[in-house]
This record gives C-alpha cells, structure tokens and sequence, in this order.
C-alpha cells in the first residue's frame, strides 16, 4: 500500500477533533496503527468506540490521541483530499461517452473521465467496474460498502465490450455476483442506444439484471445525449417518440410484475422518455420513493407532487404565504425538458396572485446543440444570448445546476456577476424543491441559505 498524505482541511465546530485540539495542517498518519489508504479505511476504522489516532501536527510533532466515542460517531475532520487518495481516470472508450462530445479549449477538468468506485459510494457516481481490482471487490465485501451504484449499459457480455471498447468489459460484470453473494445494496443505469441495446438487448439486460433483486434496487434507463461534436465518433441517430413509446411499454410491463413478486418496481423510464412520447409522467408511487433522481428519473413527478402541497398549504394556511394582492415580476430559464411544467406551475401561480407576473423561457442549448435540453448543460453564454432584450422584471430565476459545484460559474467559465452585467437584472441561483419555486416566485423569505426548484442532470 502506498502511503498517502492526509491533510486536515477544517475541524467541524464542537467535534471530537477539535476537542482533541486537531487542526487544520495537521496530517493523520494511522488510526489504530493501521495506515489509511483513502476514505474507505478512514470510514471503516473510526466507526469502533474506542480509536487511537496518530496525527503530525504542522511543527513535526507526533501525537497519539486515544479517543473513546459513540459507535458511528463522526470525529469532525474534513481532509484536502476528499477521497484521501489520488482520483482513477476511466480506462473505456465508450461509444457513448458525453467528455468525447466536448468541445475543444474548455477547462481542462470537464474533460476528466473518472470510473472510481469509490466515488460511486461519496458522491453516487455510476461507474462500470472495470477499472476495480480485486482488491477493490475484496475491500468493499470486507467493508460492506454500499449502495454500490454501476453502469451496466447491457448485460450482454459481447455487446457490452463493444459498447464500452474494452476487452475486459464483459468479465466485469462477474463482480456483481460477488456483490449479490455478499449482501451488498446495488442500483443501475443502462444508457439506452438505439439500434445497439434496445428492443431485444433492452429485455434481455431488464431479465438477466432481476436476478439480483432485491439488492439490485432500481435501474434507471436513460437515452444516450447526443451533442452536436460527433466527428469521427461512433455513428449514433437520436431516438423519437415512437421509439420511446416503445421503451416505455416495455419497462411498464416489466414493473407490474417486478411489483407483484418484490414490491419493488425496479426498472425505471427517465423524465426524457415520457416527454419524447407525449405521455403523463408515472404517479409518485411508481418511482419506490426516488432512488433514481440523479438519472432524472422522477425529478418532474417530485418538483410537482410538492409544488400541489404547497398550494394545498397556501389554502389551508394562507397566513403564512403573502397577501393575495401581492405585485411582482420576476422571469425564470429553463432547460427545454423542464420547460412545460415549469410553465404550468407558474401559470397556477399567477391565478393565486393576480398582481404576480412570470415569464417562463425555455433555453436551446446552441452550444451542445438542441437535442441536449437538461438546464444541467446549458452554458451562460446561451442564457446571455436568448435573454437578451427579453422582459426579465425584476429578478432573473435560474437552478443551481448551471453552476459549477460551490461556485457562481457557468459551465462555459461565464460568471453570475457578468450575466448579471450583461442582462441588466439581478440573478437568484436556487436549489430543486417545488416549494422553493413558489417561495423563490413569490419572493419569500425562506429558511436556510438556499432556495430552489427544477434541476436536471444527464445521466
């Protein structure tokens, strides 16, 4: 094992560690004399009650701390390197993959293709498992880490080397039996292609993956985003509304029965596909409580079931919202997903307060190309662009995920301050919640330091 550095980054306010007088700059050496290879053992080690942690303190200092805790109890310690370890680049060249749709001269970062496994239990990245040792495999059944969250894309062992351009790629997914043997919770995404693992391909994966109920939870199946710098990559032709009715009757079929044997519905259509066939999304309860949001699988059902109890609370307890004689003008863009539902809320809205008005601008994505319509991949400089001369009243509205992480940067490196500049109209940033969108419309103050309503991420 190599040895790696771990550098406190901040002490959490009232924690263990800073009761033990740890620091930022100080660097954990071992817990228990075990060495810490990245936040996997860190995890593991510290949940025991009764810890002793050697940490080097900034002058060179060594201190052997014993710490006697709650089970679980968290000692408060956020490190430089969040996954205490260096990151693992992706090893496949899928024909689907969206870095190669990137245009040239972006920040370098967006261009990283990460396939850690580790990653798939910090932060619920996918990953396809052929970049996992055995020692990886061993570590998480040792550990019992979980959920595990895997790309399967097929389940065919043939087609998926061809989809995944690696000759190991159908051998990897023998570590899902060992995962299922071991008791370890999984979910999965297949990133739909037609012509490649649809129709037949599509059933045989929705059957060979059932095996592992119930700890194959649920499997997202979201349609391959398509960009408009396709050059020289593999030939890939954008699905349409009866290829998606077509999807959808399938995976409806196979959720009765998944239903009636574990009470899981299992395999799940994203957002896209309901909106490619013109159909009513699913009603909430077919969605097993949400375990596929980040694929954008219920995330519309969600954003409306809560923005219909906060109108029911508006009638019920019209005390805590303003009065009905309320006068704003705000707008709000979206991406062309969200589009039609986030209209029809602010229209219910505007019948609630007359004196309210809100325009509603569905953003094409010209940078990516149009058929990318998740606001997740909408760039400042679209928004910049189609805003402009538009009536924005007196606040612009835009999700969160247009941002980078923690920042107020655009995808595209163009920054809140400078659209706001460019537009002549101040910008509120918000996070998802259909409350959120009615309080962040109707300009209330809200608790927390963020607000929001709908996101999307492409998976």
């Amino acid at each position: 094992m190599k040895q790696n550095s771990h550098i406190v980054a901040s002490v959490q306010e009232g924690s263990i560690a800073q009761e033990m007088e740890i620091e930022a700059g100080d660097k954990l050496i071992t817990i228990n004399g075990q060495q810490i290879q990245d936040v996997f053992d860190y995890q593991y080690l510290v949940e025991d009650e009764y810890i002793e942690v050697l940490v080097e303190k900034s002058d060179g200092e060594q201190w052997l701390l014993e710490i006697d805790k709650e089970a679980d109890e968290d000692l408060g310690i956020t490190f430089e390197n969040g996954l205490m370890d260096d990151y693992r680049s992706c090893h496949n060249k899928c024909i689907f993959c969206f870095i190669d749709q990137m245009p040239k001269g972006m920040r370098e970062t967006l261009y990283f293709k990460d396939d850690d496994s580790r990653l798939s239990f910090l932060q619920g990245n996918y990953v396809t498992l052929t970049n996992m040792s055995e020692e990886d495999v061993e570590r998480i059944v040792r550990y019992h880490l979980s959920p595990i969250n895997i790309s399967f894309q097929t389940t065919n062992p043939e087609l998926r080397c061809k989809m995944l351009n690696n000759r190991f790629a159908g051998d990897a997914l023998k570590k899902v039996d060992r995962f299922y043997e071991a008791g370890i919770t999984m979910n999965g995404q297949i990133v739909l292609c037609k012509g490649i693992n649809d129709g037949a391909e599509l059933e045989r994966s929705i059957q060979d993956m059932s095996r592992y109920l119930p700890l194959l939870e649920s499997v997202s199946v979201v349609p391959v985003g398509l960009s408009k710098y396709r050059e020289g990559l593999f030939p890939l032709e954008p699905f349409e509304k009866q290829d998606a009715e077509a999807v959808i009757d399938l995976i409806e079929t196979y959720q009765k029965k998944f239903y009636e044997q574990y009470g899981l519905h299992f395999i799940h259509a994203s957002d896209e596909w309901y909106i490619l066939a013109e159909r009513e999304l699913p009603e909430e309860e077919r969605y097993d409580g949400y375990l596929q949001l980040e694929n954008g699988v219920g995330m519309l059902r969600l954003l409306l079931t809560e923005f219909d109890e906060c109108l029911q609370e508006m009638k019920d307890f019209p005390e805590r919202f303003p009065d009905r004689t309320l006068k704003r003008k705000v707008s709000l863009a979206t991406g062309k997903l969200a589009y039609p539902y986030i209209r029809r809320m602010a229209q219910k809205l505007m019948e609630q307060y007359t004196g309210l008005r809100v325009w509603i601008y569905p953003i094409v994505n010209e940078f990516f190309g149009e058929r990318i319509t998740v606001s997740g991949l909408l760039t400042g400089q679209d928004i910049q662009k189609q805003l402009m001369g538009k009536e924005l009243g007196d606040c612009l509205i835009l999700p969160q995920n247009v941002l980078r992480s923690g920042e107020e940067v655009f995808l595209d490196d163009l920054t809140v301050t400078e659209l706001e500049n460019a537009l002549q109209v101040p910008v509120d940033i918000v996070k998802s919640s259909g409350r959120d969108f009615v309080e962040t419309v109707l300009g209330m103050e809200t608790e927390g330091p963020e607000r929001g309503w709908a996101s999307e991420r492409h998976g």
